[in-house]
């Protein structure tokens, strides 16, 4: 799994004119699922990110994490981010297929959720429009 993780201020992602999911403080989270992804790789992502201390404390460190500013998630699912980019033109045959990437989204967003943390989404293979008031910024990439 790769995850483009956005400190946010808040976010929002659109569909067909239509606001599908909006957070205020947390974190925007770009979710791309690969081939070889499994429940397990979900999990220890969720647990990484969910745990992620970015959030700035009293003292201006970032030290704070997810629980502690009671921020939410807004996660989007984002097979580009197994781009093959050898040439011009974007290759997409590193992403998982819709068939197992769905679940592996869903599971990702269900482990965020039984620890405790609000979460909005996008929509799976949609055309969706995504805003973030990025906070810092802070953006970080991870590759479970």
């Amino acid at each position: 799994m790769k995850a483009v993780v956005t400190r946010v201020r808040s976010a929002s992602v659109t569909i067909e004119g239509r606001v599908n999911g909006r957070i205020g403080q947390g974190y925007l989270v770009l979710l791309g699922v690969g081939p070889e992804d499994t429940e397990q790789t979900a999990e220890k992502l969720a647990e990484k990110i969910c745990h992620l201390r970015v959030f700035e404390d009293e003292k201006g460190k970032m030290n704070l994490d997810l629980a502690a500013v009671g921020g939410s998630l807004l996660v989007v699912s984002q097979f580009t981010l197994y781009a093959d980019l050898k040439s011009r033109r974007p290759g997409f045959s590193h992403a998982a297929k819709p068939e197992q990437a769905i679940p592996l989204y869903e599971h990702f967003m269900a482990c965020c959720r039984s620890r405790g943390f609000g979460v909005e989404h996008g929509e799976f293979g949609a055309d969706m429009q995504v805003e973030s008031v990025n906070d810092g910024p802070v953006t970080l990439i991870y590759e479970i």
